[in-house]
């Protein structure tokens, strides 16, 4: 593994953020939900989230999760995924949402 400085680390802006909408995404090449995540004074940001595996839909509302914020927009299918949701991968097809263990108001910054 490449080591890496902290000012590296610093520079990806990871953002507790609240889900607040949820939809099925039947046009991603493998299965995913479209989400709507509050960044609080950053906003509402979008994101495909291959997360459909472990996660309903009524349990990932209102749930708090860890994204980087400043990636570039990337296109999925006919949705622009504008943060990158944080989790663990023990598979190819499992994703482990990461997130904080208390209540933290959407916008906190990881550090």
């Amino acid at each position: 593994m490449e080591k890496i400085e902290y000012r590296d680390f610093t520079s990806v802006d990871m953002r507790v953020g609240k889900v607040v909408r949820i939809e099925d995404f039947p046009k991603a090449r493998r299965p995913a939900y479209k989400l709507w995540i509050d960044f609080g004074r950053l906003g509402v940001k979008k994101s495909s989230a291959r997360i459909t595996k472990l996660y309903k839909k009524d349990e990932l509302l209102n749930r708090l999760v860890i994204a980087v914020v400043n990636f570039s927009p990337k296109q999925v299918a006919d949705f622009i995924s504008e943060v990158l949701v944080l989790g663990l991968i023990p598979d190819s097809d499992t994703v482990i949402l990461i997130g904080p263990d208390r209540d933290a108001p959407p916008g906190t910054r990881v550090l």
